[in-house]
């Protein structure tokens, strides 16, 4: 996690540098590498001491507005927000901790979900709840079939 020097300087052309010092052409084509790894993890990998996770969201969804894939980027925060709260991949059985750690994960994913697509991703957090994926359940990336069939690639 960083420590407030994030914020300081050009902390863009800073994200920039350090994806290209990395063999990478964008930020979409450095996390894409890396499917499933949080967010912060992707920071820390590119700065630890002045890189946040909210910088590398930031650049993704400007790079994913871009070459219109918001969905797809959608998806893949939901991937990389489930491998962080629930590691062993879905519960088997969703008594208060490991209801916590869903909601913990949803919620997270809802939060960083741009408003085009706050509705869909509440109806696919309300989906996951009603019809909950098979025990070990985990996405390895935003292609994964069921989020697939939860949030397809329609743009909006």
């Amino acid at each position: 996690m960083s420590d407030g020097r994030s914020w300081e300087g050009n902390w863009k052309a800073r994200l920039y540098e350090r994806v290209r010092e990395r063999g990478y052409d964008s930020l979409t084509a450095f996390a894409e590498a890396r499917p499933a790894v949080p967010l912060y993890l992707l920071a820390e990998e590119l700065g630890k001491d002045d890189l946040a996770a909210v910088q590398v969201l930031s650049g993704l969804f400007a790079e994913a507005e871009r070459s219109k894939r918001v969905t797809r980027l959608v998806r893949d925060v939901l991937v990389r927000e489930l491998s962080e709260s629930l590691p062993d991949g879905w519960p088997a059985v969703l008594d208060d901790a490991n209801r916590f750690k869903v909601a913990k994960a949803l919620g997270c994913w809802s939060a960083d979900t741009p408003e085009s697509h706050e509705e869909r991703a509440r109806q696919v957090g309300d989906a996951l709840l009603a019809t909950p994926p098979p025990p070990g359940w985990r996405p390895l990336g935003p292609d994964d079939e069921l989020l697939l069939t939860l949030l397809p690639d329609e743009e909006v």
